[in-house]
């Protein structure tokens, strides 16, 4: 057996097949450099598996928009297809097919104009709406430069409109595609984009407006038909891009009745996120433009050394199939019906969640029932006096596992902190009973702590001046007490 003194250099000989028996387990997992031997497929499963722990629970992860539930059925679906790259249409032409038929499902959803029969909405798969964003920025920019080309005007300075509110895909759009921002700022009573004010900004060098159906600060659906109608009334044409990441999967089923899509005269382009309220795995989208008028044909390219002649109008190349699929399936697994009974019942857990938190105290800055993505958006309130924030509320809920953001709001805003909750197919009433009694539980904690920080606070002021008893018995006493010693740690 060896020695105590041999016990290492046993350890890193060991041929245990039993995983922390190996002598892999008692070697750090590399890191730096690609390791000279193989590893058994067990041992190097177990040994990620194991470092993976230390990740966060995605069902408690209430900061992200993105899908963590898909049934076992879609699961073999995404695993069976993840080896076939869907930008080889003459390899797999099925595959191909499906993304057609999820497109027309969305066109149809989103009231595509209808020609001898036939949708003519155009559009195509993405990695997600971020890329789907860029390709709609690019089409709306190139096809503006044509047109003042045609006119024979300048067009070197391209602008676009947005509220200081769009995630942060639309700056990067701007920036990498030399686009000049024109923003509407957001207020601290107004989180989405004023309509007259950006139809203000329109001038003769703007390639479109962005207007988000579900914003990523508060869940809320800005006013795409009265910016339509602006338009229309002053005689702009000027184009309309919906981002409907999250709110392309929720409107058409909770408030059918919203005008946001296609129906819009201006709305030019639309996109999606399949892998957020779409309920799909992380890594899918989509962007669907109204005709093909309003997808240049210098952005489609022509390849044919896939086997056969095929376009092509994605940033990414290769990617797999198997996303395309998921989102086949909860199409036709779901319908209209599935997707509303899943809608609504986030819907009402929301405005639960809503409810039980005012009843706490706090400042709720999202739109309920229906009017907006089903997202609690809240911030403490300020006449309360306490000295704790919403990042230490945060970091408290963290210690029982939820990972509840908490965040400045937009720009023009910033000193104002928040915190978000994403409701998810997988956020159950019950589990939203679990997460308000842990809210609860944490404010309780944060507010005793607080408390003896005051005593100590109190305790080493008395000991270097003098305060009068009724003031430390009194609740402005935190004021006084937080003064005075910062008067003594000046001093000190």
């Amino acid at each position: 057996m060896g020695s105590i003194a041999q016990l290492s250099t046993l350890a890193t000989k060991s041929d245990c097949s039993q995983v922390y028996g190996s002598r892999y387990a008692a070697r750090p997992l590399p890191s730096q450099r690609l390791p000279d031997g193989e590893m058994p497929k067990d041992v190097a499963y177990q040994l990620i598996k194991d470092d993976l722990v230390l990740d966060g629970q995605p069902m408690l992860n209430l900061a992200s928009f993105v899908t963590t539930y898909m049934e076992d059925e879609a699961l073999r679906l995404l695993a069976e297809s993840a080896n076939k790259n869907i930008i080889d249409h003459e390899e797999y032409p099925k595959s191909v097919e499906i993304e057609h038929r999820c497109l027309n499902i969305l066109a149809d959803l989103f009231h595509s104009p209808v020609s001898n029969g036939t949708p003519t909405a155009v559009g195509t798969a993405c990695i997600g709406s971020s890329e789907a964003i860029m390709l709609a920025v690019l089409a709306m920019k190139k096809r503006w430069q044509n047109i003042r080309k045609a006119q024979g005007k300048e067009f070197s300075k391209p602008n676009i409109i947005m509220s200081t509110g769009v995630q942060l895909c639309w700056k990067k759009a701007s920036k990498y595609f030399d686009l000049d921002e024109k923003l509407v700022p957001c207020t601290e009573t107004r989180y989405v984009i004023d309509p007259t004010q950006a139809v203000d900004l329109v001038d003769e060098n703007t390639v479109g407006i962005c207007v988000i159906l579900g914003t990523t600060y508060t869940g809320q659906y800005e006013d795409v038909q009265a910016i339509n109608n602006l338009l229309v009334q002053r005689g702009l044409e000027t184009p309309i891009h919906v981002d409907a990441a999250s709110g392309g999967f929720v409107a058409p089923f909770v408030n059918p009745e919203l005008q946001w899509d296609f129906q819009l005269s201006n709305v030019v382009s639309i996109n999606v996120s399949g892998h957020k309220y779409g309920l799909v795995y992380p890594g899918i989208g989509w962007a669907l433009w109204r005709s093909p008028a309003y997808l240049p044909e210098d952005l489609i390219f022509n390849i044919n050394y896939l086997g056969a002649d095929q376009l092509n109008f994605t940033l990414n190349f290769s990617k797999p199939a198997s996303h395309i699929i998921a989102q086949y399936y909860q199409l036709i697994r779901l319908g209209r019906s599935g997707y509303t009974a899943i809608m609504a019942n986030l819907t009402k857990t929301a405005d639960h969640l809503t409810t039980r938190l005012k009843d706490l105290g706090f400042i709720i800055m999202s739109e309920g029932g229906g009017h907006g993505l089903p997202v609690v958006a809240f911030r403490l309130n300020p006449t309360q006096n306490v000295f704790f924030d919403e990042w230490a509320l945060s970091r408290k809920l963290r210690e029982k596992g939820w990972i509840v953001p908490a965040y400045t709001m937009a720009a023009d805003c910033e000193t104002m902190g928040m915190l978000r909750v994403v409701v998810r197919e997988d956020f159950s009433l019950s589990r939203c009973e679990n997460l308000v009694a842990d809210i609860q539980a944490a404010l309780r904690a944060l507010a005793e702590l607080e408390m003896k920080n005051i005593q100590r606070y109190q305790a080493l002021l008395q000991s270097h001046v003098m305060i009068p008893k009724t003031m430390c018995e009194d609740k402005p006493c935190t004021q006084v007490v937080a003064r005075e010693l910062s008067k003594e740690m000046t001093k000190a």
